[in-house]
């Protein structure tokens, strides 16, 4: 009798070991970074990173193959504890039995090991990632019937979106809260990379009534001066009106034809000429789409345009770029004089900042679904065109119209709070 007892209490042992097993798999290979177990397989050609994305990759029956296993060994082994209970001290030996293996599965085959697959998660997933492989295989037919019996009792949405972008998304939000500086300035970088897929070209170009275009039946000699002033280095060329653009200059092309010339003479030279095509696109496309677009056809300069073909204005491959690291500054470049701090705490802004920029640099929320600059968003929500010295106060702010050319708000008081 006690050799037979012994031998049960060995098995009930063993089979809350197996069950410990399945519950620490199940948390170890869930938890495991897929990130990090692809950057193994890449670098490294590691051969149990690549078992574990092979499970990963089918985590339905992974799944089903643990609770399958690790339910079949705890029932197996209650069973057992309460035949041997009820060996020893008859039929009250079910409630201990029940009590006992209860407190025993809860704390060791599930509790603990979960605790420490938790903690482990990457290490362990890579160690039992190929027993857990050959019990998968084993139990497939099983799971297979049970997986088509779930999917004629249920009838799971197959279309249902697991959205990897939110969870992206959610990891570095998480990611900026136990941070310092900058590794937020790194994840603000990252959901920035995120946000391309979102943002239309119509929302960061320079609009056309900020956009300086070279006329091409202008003297040469003007024209190269107006772009030895100019802080860019690619101007828009028109024809007869300014939304005609039949061109853009370079300003190495232009240097180029005048070194090429060896009178450097220019007044005969045609700016039609050394200008390059120009590269239309609509207003509606996506910075992620126009960002391929440019490394494709090595461009960095592109005129927008709106569904009948009209100007709207320019993109650049360093706007697209700036929406990413923010804003790239060079020796040319000229700051942002359209935001002036004044001493009471408030600020000057020119109408046609963008709600983009203005965000970025304030560190608003202001929304831009219906309008791109603060002017637009001012008229959309006063839903009239204000006069000079009207005041807004709308998403938490206020604002005073400081003048206006004609229907065009041009300068704006912006106070982050209320006076005092």
């Amino acid at each position: 009798m006690w050799l037979s007892l012994t031998g049960l209490i060995a098995v009930i042992i063993i089979l809350i070991i197996i069950s410990a097993f399945f519950s620490g798999a199940e948390t170890a290979l869930t938890a495991a970074s897929e990130a990090r177990m692809r950057q193994l397989v890449k670098r490294k050609g590691n051969r149990q990173a690549e078992r574990v994305e092979a499970l990963q990759t089918k985590r339905e029956q992974l799944i089903s193959t643990i609770l399958i296993g690790n339910n079949a060994v705890n029932i197996m082994a209650s069973a057992l504890a309460t035949s041997a209970a009820i060996a020893l001290i008859g039929d009250g030996g079910v409630a201990i039995a029940t009590l006992v293996m209860t407190t025993i599965i809860v704390l060791f085959a599930e509790v603990l090991p979960k605790s420490y697959a938790l903690n482990h998660a990457d290490k362990l997933s890579l160690r039992i990632a190929l027993p857990v492989q050959i019990v998968v295989w084993l139990l497939t037919p099983l799971t297979w019937l049970l997986n088509l019996l779930v999917i004629k009792l249920m009838r799971p949405d197959n279309l249902a979106d697991n959205s990897r972008e939110e969870e992206l998304r959610g990891l570095i939000d998480l990611h900026n809260q136990d941070t310092d500086a900058e590794g937020r300035e790194t994840g603000a970088m990252l959901s920035s990379v995120l946000d391309l897929g979102e943002i239309s070209v119509e929302e960061i170009m320079t609009h056309r009534a900020s956009v300086t275009a070279i006329n091409a039946d202008d003297d040469p000699e003007d024209i190269l001066r107006f772009v030895l002033k100019s802080p860019h280095t690619r101007h828009p060329v028109y024809a007869g009106k300014p939304e005609n653009i039949v061109g853009v200059l370079h300003v190495k092309a232009l240097l180029r034809a005048i070194e090429e010339n060896s009178s450097r003479d220019i007044s005969g030279l045609s700016i039609t000429d050394i200008a390059t095509e120009p590269y239309f696109v609509p207003e509606t496309t996506q910075l992620f789409a126009q960002l391929q677009a440019f490394r494709k056809r090595r461009e960095h300069f592109a005129i927008v345009i709106d569904e009948y073909g009209d100007l709207r204005g320019i993109v650049t491959l360093e706007d697209i770029l700036e929406e990413i690291v923010g804003e790239i500054d060079d020796e040319h470049d000229e700051g942002l004089p359209e935001v002036k701090p004044q001493a009471d705490g408030s600020f000057i802004v020119d109408g046609s900042v963008t709600l983009r920029d203005l965000n970025r640099i304030l560190s608003l929320e202001l929304p831009d679904e219906k309008a791109a600059t603060l002017a637009g968003l001012i008229i959309y929500e006063s839903r009239h065109i204000p006069a000079i010295g009207q005041e807004f106060r709308f998403h938490g702010l206020r604002f005073r119209i400081r003048n206006r050319a004609g229907n065009q708000l041009t300068s704006i008081r912006l106070w982050l709070s209320e006076p005092v």
